[in-house]
């Protein structure tokens, strides 16, 4: 039987764009090292803002 963990066993990290924390989640097992905005929003935002001052 698979062991569960609960939300707050799993790591979190605070997103480049927000601030926020936000929690580990299976889609990203593979590249969680790479992983630095907690939303599609929050990446895309990001992205677009340091296009904007260039």
């Amino acid at each position: 039987m698979p062991r569960t963990r609960r939300k707050s066993d799993l790591p979190t990290r605070i997103c480049a764009h927000c601030g926020r924390p936000f929690s580990w989640r299976r889609k990203w097992r593979a590249h969680w090292d790479e992983v630095r905005y907690c939303s599609e929003r929050c990446r895309r935002t990001h992205r677009s803002a340091s296009r904007a001052r260039r």
